[in-house]
């Protein structure tokens, strides 16, 4: 289908962009990479009159380690983590995350802020944020202001992001070196949203679990931490049967819907498998 028609707007600054948000309120929409925006028009799902095209904003693309956080700006591509040294040796559940996102194609254009705003629990990218403890930068009228991870995602397509906001910067504290993660996820074909997936970020000291993170893909109303499991894992030693228990307390706390992807208890048996798989790869990760 062809969207409804539409006035394209290309701010040269950040004010400009929340300047225009302010004028023309509920009828505009920020565009970034564009790969959920664009097929929702098509659909007439969203029917925006204006379309905020915020590319040409510079400083908002970079990925960095700073003041004891890795700050990842909102145009960053996702095809910048699948490419980039600091990714690759330090944050092997981004780089994991990153590869499992449609194609190449998409990812060259794909934005991570873009994947988070859109507030989709079929995405990818909340749940390993979940998992890494994230803060959300969000920059408006009044200024700059932090969210947690946690109190970002507020129901169905609905975020933290209030009317003229717009996702500036991502903050994931730097992992130890006793610390890493990995993302795994069920999907019908390459590229496909999950049926179900897993994200860990685990701390190991001694053999002892000391910190751990896990985020669920696909399974809730809205990207899900496995609370229950984590606190199950942390002050433990390494086991199979404990790692068994915490895969099977996010399989019951999870509250998948019934789809083509398969039927509620089909995605909580994979919760289940998917959680154990992402444990045991972000524990041998951590311990080498």
């Amino acid at each position: 289908m062809i969207p409804n028609a539409f006035e394209y707007l290309t701010p040269k600054t950040l004010p400009e962009a929340i300047s225009m948000l302010q004028q023309y309120g509920d009828e505009a929409k920020i565009l970034s990479g564009g790969h959920s925006l664009i097929p929702m028009m098509k659909l007439r799902f969203a029917t925006p009159e204006y379309l905020i095209d915020i590319n040409d904003i510079p400083g908002l693309e970079y990925l960095k380690e700073e003041g004891g956080f890795l700050k990842i700006g909102a145009l960053t591509r996702e095809v910048a983590l699948e490419e980039s040294d600091l990714i690759t040796n330090n944050y092997p559940i981004l780089l994991d995350t990153a590869k499992m996102i449609a194609d190449p194609q998409v990812r060259n254009l794909a934005t991570i802020g873009g994947n988070l705003a859109h507030g989709d629990a079929a995405n990818d990218h909340p749940a390993t944020m979940l998992a890494l403890n994230a803060s959300i930068v969000i920059t408006g009228p009044q200024g700059e202001r932090t969210v947690g991870i946690d109190d970002f995602f507020e129901g169905l397509y609905a975020t933290a992001l209030r009317a003229n906001d717009i996702l500036t910067e991502i903050k994931i504290p730097i992992p130890t070196t006793s610390s890493a993660g990995a993302y795994q996820k069920l999907e019908r074909k390459v590229g496909d949203y999950a049926t179900a997936g897993a994200a860990v970020q685990v701390t190991v000291e001694n053999g002892i679990i000391t910190a751990v993170g896990i985020g669920l893909t696909n399974v809730n109303a809205i990207p899900m931490r496995a609370a229950r499991s984590e606190e199950m894992l942390v002050g433990n030693a390494i086991s199979d049967e404990i790692i068994a228990q915490a895969a099977q307390a996010a399989s019951e706390d999870c509250n998948p819907s019934g789809d083509l992807r398969g039927d509620e208890e089909y995605k909580r048996a994979m919760v289940a498998v998917l959680v154990k798989r992402t444990l045991k790869i972000a524990l041998e990760r951590a311990q080498s």
